[in-house]
């Protein structure tokens, strides 16, 4: 059979569409799953820094960073509650921002040789520890929290904002 069948073509095309939306079927438990279980890593995280921030405060100085203490408070803080809002899907983009801002700075500062090795040993660079929170909280800023969110029932409610298809037609 010649590929270049219109009736081939279409078949092949019809099938990669029905292919492609029952796979984006999957896209919002996929994004429930990364948010409940990251947001409570981040909480469990957060909640343990709180109760040690005295700790956290020694090693943020022993680490170079500028007011140690207010800054362990405030990590502790971003992701304590930005992991619970995570979890619920609120605010979810706005929550991903320090989010990913507070994995930057560790990459920086606490792991600054596995950020280093980002070209020459990426499985340094992968195995480190800020890297899978990094990337979780890059999906929810990119691709929101999905339907199952406190951030789509309000969506909803108050109608949508602009998507980015929209956007980019005009």
């Amino acid at each position: 059979m010649d590929m270049n069948t219109p009736g081939l073509r279409s078949r092949i095309r019809d099938a990669y569409a029905l292919f492609a939306r029952l796979a984006s079927y999957l896209q919002s438990p996929l994004l429930l799953a990364l948010r409940v279980y990251w947001g409570l890593s981040f909480f469990q995280t957060g909640y343990g820094k709180f109760h040690k921030l005295d700790q956290i405060t020694t090693y943020f100085a022993s680490l170079g960073i500028p007011n140690p203490g207010l800054n362990a408070l405030c990590v502790a803080c971003i992701e304590c509650f930005g992991g619970l809002l995570l979890v619920a899907g609120f605010a979810s983009r706005l929550t991903a921002i320090p989010l990913i801002a507070t994995m930057v700075v560790a990459y920086v500062t606490a792991e600054h040789e596995a950020a280093a090795a980002f070209f020459n040993d990426q499985d340094k660079f992968i195995s480190s520890a800020p890297l899978t929170y990094l990337m979780v909280s890059l999906i929810v800023f990119a691709f929101g929290p999905g339907v199952f969110s406190i951030d789509y029932l309000l969506g909803r409610i108050f109608g949508r904002p602009a998507s980015a298809e929209a956007i980019s037609s005009q």
